[in-house]
Formats: C-alpha cells, sequence, structure tokens
C-alpha cells in the first residue's frame, strides 16, 4: 500500500459522520443553591450580585489540513445542558473566520469549515461560541472561547533558498575538508510527525564529494584533487522529508564548485637551451630576447624571478622580470664588440616568489636554463681616438698652420679609410680648415684673441667605402693672447682748468684699457709726448695718472683751449704704446674752484620755464581745442525749424519752405513725368523766375503709357492716410502730382477764391474725414462772420 492511499484511506476514516463525531457538551454541574454563589458582591441600589458557575465543558478541535471532500468538512458540534432539543436556543459563533471559513448551525450547533485549509497559512483559529435564547435572544450560557487546530499532512517539499549554489575548496585538499553547506525548508509542522525532518543525500558529485545527512554539509571525499586536472565541478544535493524514508517529498538544488589555485607545481622551462643574437651595434639598456618558465598555477602562485646566476657574461648583460607577462627580458649591460668576443653564455634561473610551506615535498620550486647570446658584426662607425679635442693656438700665426691633429679608425674587422670634414655650421666664417686625409686643423684666416677667444668646431669621420657611417667629435680651439693692442683713454675726458688755477693743481685723473691679456697683469706707464710748459703728467704706478698745471693763471680770452698729448705704453712683448690727446677746456671759477663759464664772452641765457608754467600753458592750449570742438558739434547739431511753429498752428498737408520756388508753372525742376495723367500732359514752358540761357523750340514730350500700378499705389497711401485721425499733419505729409482725371471739388486752392463771383459753399469740407476738418473751420464760418 503506498503513501497515498494510506492517506485517503485515513482521511476518509476522520471525515466519515459516523466514525467522526466529536461533540462537545456544555453541561451545567449541578450544584446546590446556597453553594451558587463564591462570593457576593453589593451593588449600589442594596442589591446582592450573584455569580453563577459556567456549564460549559470544553475541549479542543482539531481539524485536517487540505480536505478535499465535495461537502463543506465537518468541525465538531456545541451543545448546551440547557438545551432541550425544540429548538428554543441558538447557537452563535464569532472570532478567526466565522461566518465566512467556519460556519454554525444555530439549531444544532454542527460546526463545518466551507472550504480547504492550509496548515501553513494558518495553523490554529480562536472563536468564541455563545448560545442565546430564540424568543428573548438572552444568553443562557455566558460566551467563551474555544481553539481549532490544524492538523499538518505532509504535502510541502523542502525546498532550497538558492537554485545554484556557488562554492569553492582548495585544491589538494585533506578529505573532509569543508566545502560548503546548503539548508532546505519544509513549510509542514515540525512538532507533528517526520513531515518537516528533512535528510540530505547527494545525486550528482561522487565520488568527489560527500554530503553530511543531517546538516547538509559538503565535504570533500577523495585527496590530492588537482585544479590542473580538473577545475569545476557540479554537485546536485536532494533534500527529503519524513526522515528521508520511502513516500517523503524532495527537492533539489545544484551546487557548483571550484578548485582553487595553489602553489603546488615548480616553474619549468620549456627548452635546457635557448640562442638569442645581438647586434654589436645595440646601445646599453636594449632589450635582446626574453626567456619564460611556464608555471600550471595561477596568480600569484604563478609569479616568477628570473636572475642570472652562472656564465662568461654575467658583466655585460642584464635580466628583468616583466609582471604582467612573467617573462625574462635580457638587456644589455655594457656595450659590445663583435672584434672582441663573439658568443656569450648565460645561467638563467626562474623560481617562485611565494612557496607554500606544505608543499617543499613535490620538490625546489626553481628551475635553470643555458642562454646563448651571439654577437653579429655590424659596419660600424670611424671611432675617434678621444672623446673631445683641446688645441691652444697663438692668435698672431701664420694662415696655413696646423694647429692640431685629429685620428680615427674603423672598428669593423674590414678596416676602411677615413675621410675627415669640418660641419660648417661650427664654422660660419670659415676661419679653420681640415686635412681630409690626415684629420690636420690648421687656419685659413688671421686670428684674433679679442674678437673670439674660444672655437668650438666638430670634426666629421665618414667611411670612404660607406659615407653613412660618420662620427662627430668636438674640437675646442683656444687662441692664446699676443701683445698686439696698445692701450687707450679708458673713457673720453671733459677736462678743465680754472683761470686762477695755481702751479701743481690736479685737473684731471686718467687710466687706461688695454685689449690684452698678458698672464701677468696689465701694468701701464703714462708720459708727455713732449715737454708741455703749461700742463705736466705724473705716473701714479697703479694704472692711473694725474694732470698737474704748471703755472699761475690762465687766461680763456687768450687761449681757451689746450691740447695736451699723453702717451700710454704696457709693459709686456714687444711693448704696444698709444698717445691720447686731452682737450683742455680754460673756465671762469669761483673761489671754490667751480667752473661757471668756458666761453670767451659770457652768455646771458633767458631764465628757463618751470614745470608749472610750462603746465599751465599746454592746459590753456587743451581748453581752447575743447571750446572749438565743441562749437563746431553744437553747430552741426542745431535743430531745424520744425514744420509747425505752435500748437495753435495746425495745418494739414502744409509744409512751409524758405525756398521760394518758381511758381505754378514751374514744371522744370523736377521730373514727375511717370506721375502724371498722360490725359493731363502739356507741353513743357519756359520758366518766368530765371533768363533762360538758349533760347529752344517747345518739343512734346511723347505720350506716356498710364502707369496703373502707380495709380494704385497712390490711392492705397491717400486713402491710409486719409482714415488715420491720430497721426500729426506733419507724419501724414505726402506728395502727389497726380490728381487724376477730375476732382469733384475742383480747385482748393485760395488764391483764385478773389476772382470767384459770390460766396462759396465749403460744408462738404466736413464730409471728406478728419483731415479737412481744419479747413472747414476756417472756410465754413464765412456766414457767421459777415452776420456779425
Amino acid at each position: 500500500m503506498t503513501i497515498y492511499q494510506f492517506l485517503l484511506l485515513f482521511l476518509l476514516w476522520v471525515c466519515l459522520p459516523h466514525f467522526c463525531s466529536p461533540e462537545i457538551m456544555f453541561r451545567r454541574t449541578p450544584v446546590p443553591q446556597q453553594r451558587i454563589l463564591s462570593s457576593r458582591v453589593p451593588r449600589s441600589d442594596g442589591k446582592i450580585l450573584h455569580r453563577q458557575k459556567r456549564g460549559w465543558m470544553w475541549n479542543q478541535f482539531f481539524l485536517l489540513e487540505e480536505y478535499t471532500g465535495s461537502d463543506y468538512q465537518y468541525v465538531g458540534k456545541l451543545h448546551s445542558d440547557q438545551d432541550k432539543g425544540d429548538g428554543s436556543l441558538k447557537y452563535i459563533l464569532s472570532g478567526d473566520g466565522a461566518g465566512t471559513l467556519f460556519i454554525i448551525d444555530e439549531k444544532t450547533g454542527d460546526i463545518h469549515a466551507t472550504r480547504r485549509i492550509d496548515r501553513e497559512e494558518k495553523a490554529f483559529y480562536t472563536l468564541r461560541a455563545q448560545a442565546i435564547n430564540r424568543r428573548t435572544l438572552r444568553p443562557v450560557e455566558p460566551e467563551s472561547e474555544f481553539v481549532i487546530k490544524i492538523h499538518d499532512i505532509n504535502d510541502n517539499e523542502p525546498t532550497f533558498p538558492e537554485e545554484i549554489y556557488t562554492a569553492s575548496v582548495p585544491e589538494m585538499s585533506v578529505v573532509g575538508t569543508s566545502v560548503v553547506q546548503v539548508t532546505a525548508t519544509d513549510a509542514d509542522d515540525p512538532s507533528y510527525g517526520n513531515s518537516a525532518r528533512v535528510i540530505y543525500s547527494i545525486l550528482q558529485g561522487q565520488p568527489y564529494f560527500s554530503v553530511e545527512p543531517e546538516t547538509g554539509i559538503i565535504r570533500t571525499a577523495l585527496p590530492n584533487m588537482n585544479r590542473e586536472n580538473r577545475e569545476q565541478y557540479q554537485v546536485v544535493i536532494q533534500a527529503k522529508d519524513m526522515g528521508g524514508q520511502m513516500g517523503g517529498l524532495s527537492g533539489t538544488t545544484t551546487v557548483n564548485i571550484t578548485l582553487t589555485d595553489v602553489n603546488d607545481n615548480p616553474p619549468r622551462f620549456p627548452q635546457n637551451t635557448i640562442h638569442l643574437r645581438v647586434l654589436e651595434s645595440s646601445p646599453v639598456g636594449t632589450a635582446i630576447g626574453s626567456v619564460k618558465a611556464t608555471d600550471a598555477d595561477t596568480g600569484k602562485n604563478a609569479e616568477v624571478e628570473y636572475r642570472i646566476i652562472d656564465g662568461d657574461g654575467t658583466d655585460m648583460f642584464d635580466i628583468v622580470t616583466e609582471k604582467d607577462t612573467q617573462e625574462g627580458i635580457i638587456t644589455v649591460k655594457k656595450p659590445l664588440d663583435f672584434e672582441s668576443r663573439r658568443l656569450y653564455t648565460l645561467k638563467v634561473e626562474a623560481e617562485n616568489t611565494h612557496v607554500d610551506p606544505r608543499f617543499y615535498y613535490l620538490g625546489p620550486f626553481k628551475d635553470t636554463t643555458i642562454v646563448k647570446i651571439s654577437i653579429e658584426d655590424v659596419d660600424e662607425p670611424p671611432v675617434f681616438s678621444r672623446s673631445s679635442y683641446l688645441f691652444e693656438v697663438h692668435e698672431d700665426i701664420e694662415v696655413g698652420t696646423i694647429i692640431g691633429t685629429v685620428m680615427a679608425r674603423d672598428p669593423d674587422s674590414i678596416s676602411s679609410p677615413i675621410r675627415f670634414s669640418l660641419d660648417r655650421h661650427t664654422d660660419l666664417d670659415r676661419i679653420f680648415n681640415i686635412h681630409s686625409g690626415n684629420g690636420s686643423l690648421y687656419t685659413s684666416k688671421p686670428l684674433d684673441r679679442e674678437l673670439s677667444q674660444w672655437h668650438n668646431l666638430t670634426v666629421i669621420a665618414a667611411e670612404i667605402n660607406n659615407p653613412k657611417e660618420t662620427t662627430r667629435v668636438a674640437v675646442f680651439v683656444r687662441i692664446l693672447d699676443v701683445n698686439d693692442n696698445a692701450p687707450q683713454f679708458a673713457v673720453f675726458y671733459d677736462t678743465f682748468v680754472c683761470e686762477n688755477a695755481r702751479p701743481g693743481q690736479l685737473i684731471q685723473t686718467i687710466s687706461a684699457v688695454d685689449k690684452d691679456d698678458p698672464l701677468g697683469g696689465q701694468k701701464f706707464f703714462f708720459s708727455l709726448a713732449a715737454v708741455n710748459p703749461n700742463f705736466t703728467v705724473q705716473d701714479n704706478e697703479d694704472n692711473t695718472a694725474r694732470i698737474l698745471t704748471r703755472k699761475n693763471g690762465f687766461n680763456r680770452h687768450e687761449i681757451s683751449t689746450y691740447l695736451l698729448p699723453v702717451v700710454i705704453s704696457d709693459n709686456d712683448y714687444p711693448i704696444q704704446s698709444s698717445t691720447g690727446t686731452l682737450t683742455i677746456r680754460v673756465c671762469a671759477c669761483d673761489s671754490q674752484g667751480n667752473m661757471q663759464s668756458c666761453s670767451a664772452e659770457a652768455l646771458l641765457l633767458p631764465a628757463g620755464l618751470s614745470t608749472g608754467a610750462l603746465i599751465a600753458i599746454l592746459l590753456c592750449i587743451i581748453i581752447l581745442l575743447v571750446i572749438v570742438v565743441l562749437f563746431a558739434a553744437l553747430k552741426r547739431q542745431r535743430k531745424k525749424e520744425p514744420l509747425i511753429l505752435s500748437k495753435e498752428d495746425i495745418r494739414d498737408n502744409i509744409v512751409s519752405y524758405n525756398d521760394e520756388g518758381g511758381g505754378e508753372e514751374d514744371t522744370q525742376a523736377f521730373d514727375i513725368g511717370t506721375l502724371r495723367n498722360p490725359a493731363a500732359i502739356e507741353e513743357k514752358k519756359l520758366r518766368r523766375d530765371i533768363i533762360p540761357e538758349t533760347l529752344f523750340i517747345p518739343r512734346r514730350t511723347p505720350t506716356a503709357p498710364d502707369n496703373t500700378d502707380v495709380r494704385d499705389f497712390i490711392n492705397e497711401r491717400l486713402k491710409e492716410h486719409d482714415l488715420d485721425p491720430t497721426a500729426p499733419p506733419y507724419d501724414s505729409l505726402a506728395t502727389y502730382a497726380y490728381e487724376g482725371n477730375d476732382s469733384i471739388a475742383e480747385s482748393l486752392s485760395s488764391l483764385e477764391s478773389g476772382t470767384t463771383e459770390g460766396d462759396q459753399n465749403y460744408d462738404y469740407l466736413r464730409e471728406w474725414g478728419p483731415r479737412f476738418n481744419k479747413l472747414a473751420e476756417m472756410y465754413g464760418g464765412g456766414e457767421s462772420d459777415k452776420d456779425s
């Protein structure tokens, strides 16, 4: 018999009326009248309250969940000992689910459940029952509380909170190492039977892992699981209730387990010997190749440090570890020379930087390899015997003199002849030249230390067979001094002597300079070119000299200026000397020796203007200029005379002009033929206000075609001006030469009013709109004036 058949029979046995007839009898315990009250409580009105003992006898109701029958599920029966069976009592039910989930038969007290109940939603329901008199509606029994408890059935399978778990465990872990714990929950009642008792088992993942049945802890089941062989495992765990017995419900989950890496593999070079090649011209620091040891581990467990531990090239090469690629980069440590050595051997070691002591037994975590480096020959440029050259030469050597020689050679095994040349960018004046065959430098122009003491040249050495292979070297030429410049006065001296000077009076101290730079320093001697009766020179022996007077008094009217030649010489070899002439003026001085006048006749100089006076004059000029500018601006901005002279002088279409025209017959002033009515064209007439320069026969102008567009444009503008009562009169000024074929009002001019006979009626002006109101007032008031 299966578990489902067993449950079905059990439910039928529970629910059949003749098998399940729970009845709660509410009986009154017979108690003598005098013992009915356990206490007497006086009321405020003097009466005594009697407390009766309850006549209910209660038990809990039990109801199985998930009822599947077609009728309402019977819960139990309420009965009062005062129910005589005559239908006088009425049973009332209240509380959790009363009237909806639970209903009661008012006459019999039978309680039924109206629908299926899930214990996982609510485990028990608390209700209150009361029996009342149907006629008086008064309770015959006190209200009492009872509980309907839901009995659980195994209707929920165990569930895991996650469908897929992810876990990890280090590789090479011992058997029984905990990986992860999974826990399933069962919504059934754990206190009732084994419905919620869960047992764990492994469905997939053996023999690598196991699970504890009670706790759900997954542990390793095999020793020395190697990540390098297999890294990912998928384990399926089953959780089954009913203690894992037959018929229990179950749920499963998947656990993805990853073996994490540990450093259990040493680095290994794939080759015992590695061959590399490098050009002898490779500069220091050039990477010539790389070596790499493979490590099956990952991350920091695979980190390797490289070093050169032996070989004949330890001083010529170096190795550095590239962290990103875990390679050993071999670089040039010193310059290489194919002619000196063509092969180097290195012993390179690779070792793990993070070693796990637990795996020392697996062997040393390092490996070695042999690296052989072959040096390849290249066509090298010439090599100078020195890194730079310094030549010293006197500035007085003759042109073409050799000042030094540079030497270079071809370092290749097959030597090539060398050609020398000068870089002309370092010798723009072409003072030097070089022999292309032997490298001898010589002068091509005279030297002058005073112009340039140093010359920095660049010599180029190139192979004749391969001119592209060149080498440059710096050549410094120092020009040594030769005493070839005579000393001169240091500055220009403005010397004067007072008329009242006495013999031996100092009038000037002089000094000299020399462009030469002797090794012992400068030393100058001063003397007069010839004996002078008026002045003398006294050498101070410190490269200065004093000019002294030799006579008493000078007269500027007789001689106003003296010229004194002074000879200056140096002490180098050959001795150089020069003659400098001092110009000495005779001046009038005061008693203190201060110069007052040096000319033959005193000149009276006008008193100079002070700074304040100059500023005042300048300000006056600026003010005058501003006034002129303002006057010109005001004259340009003078306002024109307005068309309307006053507010009272309002005219319609009347413009005042200071320039009087030629009259009505003046038709020569403007050419308005395009605006004229073709029917009104007249012959040109001579102007009466001027004398014509030449007489000519008037000719008739050919008839112009009627321009409809112009006429329509004029009519539109006329209408706009007539219908605008708000615009000032001068804003609506318009001149029309085309008046139309005819005018109903005929002429409006007042010039011909004196020739008309009788009075005219101007009332029609009022009908023409607001523009003619003023004319209507002026001409329409004639009758009233006459009457008055």
